[in-house]
């Protein structure tokens, strides 16, 4: 891995019985950079960040995370790195049951020895990064859905990861909520200076938070580059994403 590189993917291959999902990954992401990863529905892009975070093993290839060997490392080490790895699901995976308060404070517990009222305030500064404070004692049915994307966002940083994995962080969000996730997407990256990774089809959502894009179609990436290069790029699976992107927005 070099120097810079906090993530490395070499030729990384996966498959489901006889379906190659991906055939063959190369991907590195330096220090204090976010990734993004598009590509169409069913083309490997979910597959891909679980690789990345041990939640799936690679058939071939290695994967290398702050330094880390994902593929070959397990157990207690491997539990060791995912605390420094935070992950934003698509569903935002709140705890129905749970208020607000509740949903943060279960990682805090299991994780870190901190009193009470360290742990209050941790959550509490948490929230007012979120700008969303006074949904303490409200549970996950009380919330929108763009105050559920930023409620899952404070439990995935609330453990100060150096990483972060986002599966399409602003899906079914209307543009104003769009835009409010991913400016604290560049936040977290300018303020914290964290990594990340994510999938997304949101243009919107790319055009802000993304330092490269890369095209995910059948198993490999065929092409990588600024938003605006991969929207020019020459590929059949290319114009029609962008063109049913396109269409979809107007």
């Amino acid at each position: 891995m070099t120097e810079q590189s906090i993530i490395q993917l070499r030729d990384l291959k996966k498959a489901f019985g006889a379906i190659e999902v991906l055939k063959g990954i190369n991907l590195d992401v330096p220090n204090n950079h976010c990734a993004v990863v598009m590509g169409g529905s069913g083309s490997g892009k979910s597959v891909l960040i679980k690789n990345i975070v041990g939640l799936l093993k690679p058939d071939s290839g290695s994967i290398s995370v702050l330094g880390k060997r994902v593929d070959l490392i397990q157990g207690d080490e491997l539990d060791q790195l995912r605390l420094s790895i935070g992950y934003l699901f698509q569903s935002g995976a709140l705890f129905d049951s749970m208020t607000v308060s509740e949903n943060l404070m279960f990682f805090l517990e299991r994780h870190l020895n901190l009193s009470p009222k360290e742990a209050n305030d941790k959550i509490m500064q948490t929230l007012e990064w979120v700008e969303l404070p006074e949904k303490l004692n409200d549970y996950p049915a009380d919330l929108s859905g763009g105050q559920k994307k930023r409620i899952a966002l404070a439990r995935a940083v609330i453990m100060e990861p150096k990483i972060l994995l986002y599966d399409e962080p602003t899906t079914g969000l209307d543009p104003v909520s769009v835009r409010m996730v991913s400016d604290l997407i560049v936040r977290l990256q300018a303020e914290r200076g964290i990594t990340s990774v994510a999938i997304t089809h949101d243009l919107l959502c790319a055009e802000i938070i993304a330092d490269s894009v890369h095209f995910l179609q059948d198993g490999q990436f065929v092409a990588s580059g600024s938003l605006e290069e991969i929207s020019r790029f020459d590929h059949p699976a290319i114009a029609t994403f962008f063109g049913n992107e396109t269409s979809h927005a107007s």
